[in-house]
């Protein structure tokens, strides 16, 4: 590798470059990595090392960067930042680490760089099968909304969508046929990562009876009947939050119950089904295992009670 002698907040504007072209990041991901970055950028400035080069920089400075972070206050609060928040600024560096790697610039390994430890991390919220088919029951079928919102949840669980996905979707990517069981769609979900996503025969029955409701010309797969003339009728991810929380309290399921929480019980209910984690991922769309991991206690209980039942000296 060789040294560059570029400092590093010189190295910025290539760093976003690299994401657009090499790792695909949407726009609004750039933003937020710029944003990140830049916190790391102004503290070097305040501590007089805005002319560090990326071979000069040390763990040393990793470290008292981490101290900073921890010891930063939400503004005009005297709340420290949470530790998920402090990671969102060290997954930023690590990245940037990663850049001088890819373009063979000597710099510090990102492996050097540790994310802070949450002991009050939150377990993945997901619902069983008893809970979501009272989620599915609560919207009122007998109308049109009703039965769009009751489309709307089958799809997510059936397919593990993400809710910018599903409200992405356009009709004309739903090729119903009479007494067709299931489907296949090529979406682009989250950093421009291409996928599958397979709905089952029970979600295309109820996007079926949907279908039936729309007598307009709109693209997109999920439409508000509420929107003014001439606005664009295609629902928003806020709306379909907002609908959601109404069918959790009817349903009495879990309080903190979000449409992302649909996607965790598509991940769990596979894993409780024998699916490898590995398989996991590429239902999901994740980019590395790491992420995927979050579900790993699904697994490791499931480990616990084979073990448990069959090991000779389990009981």
């Amino acid at each position: 590798m060789k040294k560059n002698q570029k400092s590093l907040p010189d190295h910025l504007s290539d760093f976003l470059d690299w994401l657009d072209i090499e790792k695909g990041l949407s726009s609004k991901s750039q933003e937020n990595y710029n944003r990140f970055l830049k916190k790391f950028l102004d503290w070097l400035k305040s501590n007089n090392l805005e002319d560090i080069k990326p071979h000069e920089l040390t763990t040393d400075h990793i470290w008292k960067y981490r101290v900073f972070l921890s010891r930063r206050y939400l503004p005009k609060t005297k709340i420290p930042l949470k530790k998920t928040t402090q990671n969102y600024y060290l997954i930023a560096l690590r990245s940037f680490l990663n850049y001088f790697a890819d373009r063979d610039i000597l710099s510090l390994p990102s492996e050097k760089i540790k994310l802070a430890k949450d002991r009050d991390e939150k377990q993945v919220s997901f619902l069983n099968l008893e809970q979501l088919e009272k989620l599915f029951s609560a919207p009122d079928i007998s109308k049109k909304q009703g039965l769009r919102d009751r489309a709307i949840l089958e799809v997510l669980f059936s397919t593990g969508m993400r809710i910018a996905e599903i409200v992405s979707l356009n009709r004309d990517q739903i090729k119903l046929s009479p007494g067709i069981k299931e489907l296949e769609v090529g979406i682009i979900g989250k950093g421009q990562k291409a996928r599958t996503v397979y709905f089952s025969e029970r979600a295309l029955s109820w996007l079926s009876k949907y279908f039936k409701t729309r007598n307009d010309d709109e693209k997109a797969l999920f439409i508000n009947y509420r929107s003014k003339k001439g606005a664009s009728r295609r629902l928003t991810p806020r709306s379909i939050e907002k609908n959601m929380k109404k069918y959790v309290i009817m349903s009495g399921v879990p309080i903190t119950t979000t449409p992302h929480s649909m996607r965790h019980s598509f991940s769990t209910d596979l894993l409780n089904q024998g699916v490898d984690l590995k398989i996991l991922q590429e239902f999901l769309g994740h980019k590395s295992i790491a992420a995927t991991q979050i579900y790993a206690h699904v697994t490791s209980k499931k480990l616990r009670e084979v073990h448990k039942k069959f090991h000779s000296f389990g009981k």
